[in-house]
């Protein structure tokens, strides 16, 4: 029963990431239409993304305390319902102020994830949780098609009100799904030093041992990854159509269906990578973070040679820009597991939240340092130029703590055997 449990648990977290990720992506497609009706310009139009960024950026920090100290499964569900509240409000607001105000409002939401990596940590042990990340993963691009294919169909037929009643509704939906499908799991269950035990304990958040998290150098080294492994993400999110139109000479239809075949393939790539750092991680405990440093450096190597191919030879760019997307696509579900290999159960969403207030971070400067790059010189050479180097920055950061990580995990198992015995003398007594 609990193994077809985490399946279903599974199964509704990945609805739950395709879902939200098509309605954070759906501004974007429907960009055209939203600023005919409210009659604003590019500027104020970027502002919607902005604010959703900065409320975001707020809220990771607050998030990962609360999932630390109460019951994951419930805020989850209340961050679903927050989603599908918000977007519903977006569909409903009369005025571009009111418009802002409640698409910036859907940052709240959107910073929740690390209660649901730290829940799943919970039910799958650290041999098979890459799989799984990478799995969950597989759901962020996907949901960048959804969001394509909602805009374009319902928004084209119905208008793009109509795109966010029905993302709010997916939203209020699966928020159900959530509060009275999926269980919350005592923290550390699935450690394996743990295993087969009645009572192991109710570990919550404590502020010395989240203090304890920055006295761990193979984190720090993470965190500094992670700035810098959002720069090349974020720089082709937002400017890979419009090079491949203005510099390549592609016209909507062949841009469209370049970007759709290597999203497709960077979901492939998301699973294909959190498997490697499993198999890998059998093998040693530097596996995860061997497989995260080829994985940057092949896509760093795919992407400058994709962008050395001359306008007009079609078929090689396709090949390499769509390798890049696999391979760099290998990370980061290694990233994840990787923190949660060292760190305690009852901080890790506290730890996956500094880590991603850290790259959203990371995500706000990238597009605006593309775009600084690209006025002086092309868009090309932005590309490159933080695609590449960011991705030799972090085979050097993934090096190192490659080296040193071994000594933090080896300190997470003795804490886990230490709590293990623990328990048995309790139960013993009792």
């Amino acid at each position: 029963m609990r193994s077809r449990h985490r399946w279903f648990v599974v199964t509704v977290f990945f609805l739950f990431m395709l879902l939200h990720n098509a309605d954070k992506l759906l501004v974007g497609p429907l960009t055209t239409p939203i600023m005919a009706t409210f009659g604003i310009n590019e500027a104020q139009m970027g502002a919607v993304v902005t604010g959703a960024l900065l409320v975001a950026s707020v809220f990771y920090l607050v998030w990962g305390y609360l999932f630390d100290r109460f019951a994951r499964s419930k805020l989850l569900a209340l961050a679903s319902f927050i989603w599908g509240s918000t977007t519903w409000l977006s569909a409903l607001a009369p005025t571009f102020p009111l418009f802002i105000a409640s698409r910036a409002a859907t940052g709240i939401d959107d910073a929740s994830y690390s209660g649901l990596y730290s829940l799943v940590s919970d039910y799958f042990g650290p041999r098979m949780r890459g799989r799984v990340y990478g799995l969950l993963q597989v759901a962020v691009p996907l949901g960048f098609l959804l969001g394509l294919v909602l805009a374009s169909t319902i928004g084209a037929a119905m208008g793009w009100r109509s795109v966010f009643y029905v993302a709010g509704a997916a939203g209020i939906v699966i928020a159900f799904l959530i509060f009275f499908g999926v269980r919350e799991v005592p923290r550390g269950q699935a450690e394996p030093e743990l295993a087969g035990l009645e009572t192991i304990g109710n570990y919550r958040f404590d502020f010395q041992t989240a203090k304890g998290l920055f006295r761990k150098p193979t984190l720090w080294l993470l965190f500094g990854q992670g700035f810098f492994g959002v720069f090349p993400w974020n720089v082709l999110a937002y400017w890979a159509f419009r090079y491949l139109e203005v510099e390549r000479g592609y016209d909507t239809g062949q841009a469209t269906l370049t970007m759709a075949i290597a999203v497709i393939v960077l979901a492939a790539g998301s699973f294909v990578g959190g498997a490697l750092g499993d198999w890998a991680f059998k093998r040693t405990r530097r596996g995860r973070l061997i497989v995260g440093t080829t994985g940057v450096l092949v896509g760093a190597a795919f992407l400058w040679l994709a962008m050395s191919v001359p306008v007009g030879s079609e078929g090689p760019f396709t090949i390499l820009w769509v390798l890049t997307a696999f391979f760099m696509a290998i990370p980061p579900a290694n990233t994840p597991a990787t923190v949660h290999d060292i760190t305690e159960p009852e901080v890790r969403s506290t730890a996956l939240s500094i880590q991603y207030f850290i790259e959203n971070v990371g995500a706000a400067t990238a597009p605006l340092l593309a775009g600084l790059i690209a006025v002086r010189s092309s868009l090309s050479d932005a590309i490159v130029l933080i695609g590449v180097g960011a991705w030799v920055v972090c085979a050097i950061l993934y090096g190192v703590a490659a080296y040193l990580v071994p000594k933090d995990i080896e300190h997470l198992r003795q804490l886990m055997q230490e709590r293990a015995s623990e328990a048995r003398q309790l139960q013993t007594s009792a």
